[in-house]
């Protein structure tokens, strides 16, 4: 078994079981509102909560699903276009909140929700909101590691070697696609910083959302650099597995963030509810959404190549079952 392999192995176990307390902690929540021994969070009522936690709790058992369907040998035998994308997607919303979550524990205001439950329980004690935030945490980095190792093992032959091995890239459109990921990452990095072209109402803007809006910048920029690479096969010495986990990595959050942020503003852009605004135009910040989510997608059928099915080849079916040679 190669170093990769127990790499995959280790961050997808440990995804696992990373995420498995929050599942629990949900599951305690929706029983004590259900039997009236704890409270619901505020502003929401009984049926809302237990409805919006009972969907948070099919998320977390679906993560879960994913992870460990990345590193057992029945995850090869689920069809390859599901389940990458399901990861894809999973590793695009976690592994930019990593750092933010690091930045926020060490200002003291750890304690929050990744998951969006709408708000914690009145009186949800400190070492639940720890292993919440552990939980996304864990969840995150496990995924990051363990996507990459699994299509290595299911497609060892487009990792194999170094960029200056065979150059041109996965996809014909692999240099504009760079090229608009580059700047869309540009555009949240200016916005990070401070800019106010594009802000309609600077004062809504808090350090929280600058520093997720300079994470978001970072991941696309680094997407954009993976994508080149492998087009132009430059650096010649750099392992191929290397700009490939970061396209992965980088073009999972490009899509999910903005698919999950365009809904909203396409919300407050038609309802205008009142009280609730976005430091950024709505206009702008709708079509930047969708520049995103459209590039994110053209650099994952640029990073699959030809073979869009993402079959498992003969060697990567016989690695996940212990068959394999060095096993």
């Amino acid at each position: 078994m190669e170093w990769w392999d127990r790499a995959g192995r280790v961050g997808a176990y440990g995804a696992a079981v990373a995420l498995t307390p929050y599942a629990l902690i949900k599951v305690s929540w929706v029983i004590g509102a259900l039997l009236g021994l704890l409270p619901v969070g505020d502003g929401f009522g009984a049926v809302e909560w237990v409805v919006l936690n009972t969907a948070t709790i099919g998320m977390a058992g679906a993560g879960i699903a994913v992870a460990l369907a990345l590193v057992r040998p029945w995850g090869l035998r689920i069809p390859g276009a599901p389940l990458v994308f399901c990861a894809w997607v999973g590793t695009g919303f976690l592994v930019p909140v990593l750092p933010y979550a690091l930045f926020t524990s060490l200002l003291g205001s750890a304690g929050s929700d990744p998951g969006g439950s709408g708000g914690d329980g009145p009186s949800m004690p400190g070492w639940e909101a720890a292993l919440i935030q552990a939980g996304f945490v864990g969840m995150g980095l496990g995924l990051a590691v363990a996507l990459p190792a699994h299509l290595r093992r299911r497609r060892p032959e487009a990792f194999a070697g170094r960029l200056g091995d065979r150059a041109g890239g996965p996809a014909r459109t692999s240099s504009w696609v760079a090229c608009a990921g580059a700047a869309i990452g540009l555009v949240w990095l200016y916005w990070a910083a401070g800019g106010t072209a594009g802000i309609s109402h600077p004062a809504a803007r808090d350090l929280g959302g600058r520093v997720l809006a300079g994470l978001s910048g970072g991941w696309a920029l680094l997407a954009s650099a993976g994508i080149w690479a492998l087009a132009h096969g430059r650096p010649a010495r750099l392992p191929r597995w290397a700009p490939l986990a970061i396209g992965w990595l980088g073009s999972g959050s490009l899509f999910a963030w903005s698919g999950w942020k365009l809904p909203f503003t396409l919300y407050l852009a038609l309802a205008q509810p009142a009280g609730t605004v976005l430091p950024e135009n709505l206009a702008a910040a709708a079509v930047l959404h969708v520049a995103a989510i459209v590039t994110g997608a053209v650099m994952l059928r640029s990073l699959l190549g030809p073979r869009t099915d993402v079959a498992p080849t003969a060697t990567a079916t016989a690695t996940a079952t212990g068959t394999g040679t060095g096993t």
